[in-house]
């Protein structure tokens, strides 16, 4: 199969308008990859507890890949895990920018989620840095894991932070 077509699922999903996205009732889909994503973010917040990074791993496929525009890419869970265990743990913390969650759902996979978030930095309790993100979500058994992480367009924060 050519490699090139694997890809234009995740192409298709960056370009969709936010009217598809998943609603955002209660007990919606949109609540629940909502839900994983606060959680997921709790625990990296909190990762330089070796509890917490532990409970942070749980939200990965083994097997996850993680594109990052400026520090690579990783294709496994514990290559993810040393990235965020040397460079984030006790450095900073993520912020999911208010409003700019979309999910969007993938048939008889899981969800695409899309959004902002800022870097805040511990030391000096400012947050300088913005990015676009989008996270694959699958969901088997009952328990959803992320299977590809994108975290691109690195920036500047130049909005107030609170």
């Amino acid at each position: 199969m050519n490699s090139k077509l694997l890809y234009l699922p995740l192409l298709f999903a960056l370009s969709l308008p936010a009217a598809h996205a998943a609603e955002n009732a209660p007990g919606s889909l949109h609540d629940t990859v909502a839900a994983l994503d606060h959680d997921m973010f709790d625990s990296f917040n909190h990762c330089s507890d070796p509890a917490q990074l532990a409970r942070h791993a749980s939200y990965f496929d083994p097997a996850v890949e993680f594109y990052h525009d400026t520090g690579g890419v990783t294709w496994t869970r514990e290559a993810m895990l040393a990235n965020t265990r040397k460079n984030a743990c006790g450095n900073y913390t993520r912020q999911l920018l208010p409003g700019t969650l979309q999910v969007f759902p993938i048939k008889d996979f899981g969800a695409i989620a899309r959004g902002q978030h800022r870097f805040c930095d511990l030391k000096g309790e400012h947050c300088d840095g913005v990015a676009d993100f989008v996270i694959i979500w699958r969901l088997r058994e009952g328990q959803w894991q992320a299977t590809r992480v994108l975290s691109y367009a690195h920036r500047a924060n130049t909005e107030p932070t609170n």
